[in-house]
């Protein structure tokens, strides 16, 4: 175990465990963004798959759960600790700073990332434990008598700020994705330093793939696709 602490401890510990931590995420949102396409199929399909995840399926459900809130404090814990490094590392700032290489993705990890978790709160209150109800719609029921999470889904993305503030999350996700899923296969050794951010083609095809799957579906319900 003692190598285990000296890992933790380490600086580059700490970007290991925040680059698996945040590969995970990464795994996460792709299965979630699949199984909520599956709205555009229609009720009976993605009421069926909501009910399997929560009927046959929910040990499994639970098990991805407790994984994915491990691995979510711990992101938020290594980002906590390495920013606070890189300040004691440097405690006075440079009086002039060249331009850097970087993104807008770069740039707006930190306050992306606190939008990020604000939006999981609120997504978990809302659709999964149904203590935030804009619509009314949690406790409805379809024909077949099941959680009708499909009506939900419609009529939550009818209210025009539920769908901004989605809409809006889902593009700082996109961002996020797009640095994050780079700087991970880059500290695990996956992939080389670039000087040519725009050119991390794998990042971009992650993030654009998630970014439109989930972006796909409050833009349905607004169009009037899914209705």
């Amino acid at each position: 175990m003692s190598w285990f602490v000296n890992l933790y401890r380490s600086t580059i510990g700490k970007k290991i465990i925040m680059a698996v931590t945040g590969l995970i995420g990464i795994a996460f949102v792709i299965g979630h963004m699949m199984g909520n396409l599956q709205v555009f199929i229609g009720q009976d399909k993605f009421d069926s798959y909501a009910a399997l995840l929560h009927g046959p399926l929910a040990e499994v459900v639970w098990v991805v759960r407790i994984v994915l809130v491990v691995a979510v404090l711990l992101h938020i814990l290594m980002a906590w600790q390495l920013t606070r490094r890189a300040k004691a590392a440097r405690p006075v700032g440079y009086r002039k700073r060249e331009p850097q290489v970087s993104t807008l993705a770069s740039r707006t990890m930190r306050w992306g990332g606190v939008l990020l978790l604000a939006f999981i709160v609120f997504h978990i209150l809302h659709f999964t434990v149904g203590a935030i109800d804009p619509a009314g719609a949690f406790h409805t029921t379809d024909s077949a008598g099941r959680h009708d999470i499909y009506g939900d889904v419609v009529a939550s993305f009818r209210i025009w700020w539920v769908s901004g503030f989605y809409l809006l999350s889902m593009a700082f996700l996109g961002l996020h994705l797009f640095h994050g899923a780079w700087s991970s296969l880059r500290t695990l050794g996956v992939v080389r330093p670039s000087e040519h951010p725009l050119h991390r083609r794998i990042a971009a095809v992650v993030a654009i793939a998630v970014w439109l799957g989930f972006t796909l579906v409050p833009l349905g319900v607004l169009a009037g696709i899914v209705h």
